[in-house]
């Protein structure tokens, strides 16, 4: 299937701004990349192929990820890091009838003070992403992970 470059582009960017808001903490901002009857969830790959519907995070709505978006900046008392989203591999199945199938490889790392920095997570998105006045967002994003062990220090968004 052919894609238009100034759609791959514009995926990119999508994908790039996301993985900045994260990076810069502006989890308020967070809720903003999704269609209010959007799906996010974390998952361990060990699920994902075996259609298990276990997830480390599941929000069924924008409502529910601006609750996550609201816990993570307000509520939760985790030590200080700088997290860094690194994003590769785009790759985009199909583009239809108004609904973009796409993906990536994720990485994410964090920094604690006076610690090295740190592997959090590896794993891939898998995404469904429409265009609502003008602007991509994600309809559902599924965050697959590759390792069953996670840092119990999960708190915030991939």
């Amino acid at each position: 299937m052919s894609i238009p470059t100034e759609l791959r582009f514009e995926i990119d960017d999508l994908y790039t701004a996301y993985a900045h808001t994260l990076d810069e903490a502006k989890y308020q901002e967070w809720p903003e990349y999704f269609m209010d009857d959007a799906l996010y969830r974390i998952v361990p790959r060990e699920n994902h192929v075996r259609g298990l519907p276990i997830a480390t995070m599941h929000c069924e709505s924008k409502g529910m990820i601006q609750d996550r978006a609201y816990a993570v900046e307000e509520l939760n008392m985790v030590q200080p890091r700088v997290l860094r989203h690194f994003i590769s591999g785009l790759r985009i199945e199909s583009a239809e009838g108004g609904r973009i199938k796409s993906g990536a490889n994720f990485l994410v790392v964090q920094t604690l003070f006076e610690r090295m920095t740190e592997i959090v997570m590896a794993g891939r998105y898998v995404d469904e992403i429409v265009r609502k006045d003008g602007r991509l967002l994600f309809q559902s994003r599924l965050c697959v992970y590759d390792s069953s062990l996670i840092p119990t220090s999960l708190v915030a968004p991939v």
